[in-house]
């Protein structure tokens, strides 16, 4: 059963790229919720109107009172422009979640983590919590961004566990040439090493490596997929 409206307070604001910032968010309780799973903010304007969208948790899951979501601002959005341009440290949201059982890792398991854009957040939420546990060695995360002004949690992302490919504008110090993402930036044979592959991004991106993966053999009950269009 799906949590009831809470209230919780803003504690941290981080511009993650000039388009994106993470919110840092402290409840009146603990938050049990699995790491790739998403909540529900809602605005309510003095005349009662109300605005709500889903946004995925970018933070570990620690038991705590806290978490972290992190937000694309969308120039026509109602949520993300207020998120981004109104809301300061000190105000309070209202949140319904933890929402979502298809999408989420245990922590214990081997997986491939590909993800587009914004749809590295909850993968993000899956790699903090296998480095919060010292097992990174289960995961392995594919980022794919358009350049590195684009890249989310960049300060955190690089490690043996984590690879970048920027698809319109490499890094100085990257070796591969920018370009979509193809075959070779995936594991070979991603079947026998990991468990479960989990996809995230546009319909297109994940259409595309989906593709990818189940020409590289990987069954595909095996690949989970979260699609992310605009929701602003």
């Amino acid at each position: 059963m799906t949590d009831p409206w809470q209230a919780a307070t803003v504690t941290a604001i981080v511009a993650e790229t000039a388009r994106a910032k993470s919110f840092r968010l402290r409840f009146g309780r603990p938050q049990r919720f699995e790491a790739g799973q998403h909540y529900v903010v809602r605005l309510t304007a003095p005349d009662g109107y109300t605005a709500q969208r889903s946004y995925s948790v970018a933070s570990a899951p620690d038991g705590g009172e806290e978490l972290e979501l992190t937000v694309e601002r969308l120039d026509d959005g109602e949520v993300s422009t207020y998120l981004h341009d109104v809301v300061e440290v000190g105000d309070e949201l209202e949140l319904r979640g933890p929402i979502g059982g298809w999408f989420v890792w245990d922590g214990m398991s081997p997986a491939l983590l590909v993800g587009g854009g914004s749809g590295v957040v909850p993968l993000m939420s899956m790699l903090r919590l296998a480095r919060q546990q010292g097992r990174s060695d289960l995961l392995h995360l594919v980022v794919s961004a358009r350049s590195p002004a684009d890249l989310y949690y960049s300060d955190e992302l690089p490690g043996p566990e984590c690879a970048v490919a920027y698809t319109r504008e490499a890094a100085p110090d990257s070796e591969r040439p920018p370009g979509r993402l193809v075959a070779a930036d995936l594991p070979d044979d991603p079947a026998a090493v990991v468990e479960t592959a989990y996809v995230c991004g546009s319909t297109g991106f994940c259409n595309h490596v989906t593709d990818l993966l189940i020409g590289g053999g990987m069954p595909a009950e095996r690949i989970r997929v979260e699609r992310f269009g605009p929701t602003g």
